[in-house]
């Protein structure tokens, strides 16, 4: 009718009507959440109760201009080039449990050490114990705990340690019926997962808190804990969290994800 052709005529974007509260709430959690990518970012998004995925978060991420955390560096896989297992894999919770060693420092300079526990199949941090020093007799009462409260795993993989391969320890958990896998000298990769967690704990908390006295330390590491199991998104399990049955029902939505914080993590914030 006009004699204008249709590739002339455009109609005028508008964004929806929620694209603001969702912006101010990506840029919240990237802010609280550093190392956090935008996927994980998503996971916490819809857990908050917002119904949205993951290819608006990514534009409104780079539109924003968050920074992607950069890839870590690969890790040695658990198998050889044929496809032959050379470590036996977790098949269930309670099959696998894996230990090791995490050091870290208070603002004084002291160091201290985290002994980490989590079930390999699960991906449920089990414990996290703080101390100036862990020696074996310290690694033989977490355990206990665990296993009177868990009761105790088919095997335990940790390294050659001195605490690991103590002869109590040994003989304690032969006498319990828990097979030991101890990986080989050097070859951290074979406790894949227990590494991978350690990189996590020190990525997204050693690597950004200053612990004042080693009191705070176990405070504030034993609430990351508890925000790893019950909160944060994990990857290798869709993005749920490895233990979301120990967590609070959902929060009702109320469109700011910001305001959905877990009291535990609450605590935290108010501690800087």
């Amino acid at each position: 009718m006009l004699g204008q052709h249709r590739s002339t005529q455009r109609k005028m974007p508008r964004g929806a009507d929620d694209e603001q509260a969702l912006t101010e709430d990506i840029i919240a959690l990237a802010q609280q959440y550093g190392r956090y990518g935008y996927r994980r970012v998503t996971a916490l998004l819809c857990h908050a109760g917002w119904t949205v995925n993951h290819k608006r978060v990514e534009r409104i991420w780079r539109r924003e201009g968050l920074k992607v955390p950069q890839r870590q560096p690969k890790r040695g896989r658990l198998w050889l080039n044929d496809g032959s297992c050379i470590r036996l894999r977790p098949e269930y919770p309670g099959h696998v449990w894996a230990y090791d060693f995490v050091e870290g420092r208070t603002h004084d300079g002291r160091k201290f050490r985290i002994l980490t526990i989590i079930d390999e199949a699960s991906r449920e941090c089990l414990a996290l114990i703080v101390a100036r020093q862990l020696k074996h007799e310290d690694v033989l009462a977490a355990l206990a705990d665990l296993f009177i409260s868990r009761g105790p795993p088919a095997h335990i993989r940790s390294d050659n340690g001195s605490e690991c391969i103590a002869t109590a320890v040994q003989k304690w958990l032969g006498q319990i019926g828990v097979k030991t896998l101890y990986i080989a000298p050097g070859s951290p990769w074979e406790n894949g997962y227990n590494e991978s967690f350690n990189g996590s704990l020190r990525d997204e908390l050693l690597n950004g808190e200053i612990f004042y006295s080693l009191a705070e330390a176990r405070v504030l590491i034993e609430a990351w804990r508890r925000h790893y199991n019950t909160v944060r998104p994990h990857s290798s399990l869709g993005y749920r969290p490895p233990a979301p049955e120990t967590a609070t029902p959902p929060y009702p939505a109320s469109g700011s994800a910001s305001l959905h914080l877990r009291p535990d993590m609450a605590v935290m914030n108010l501690m800087h």
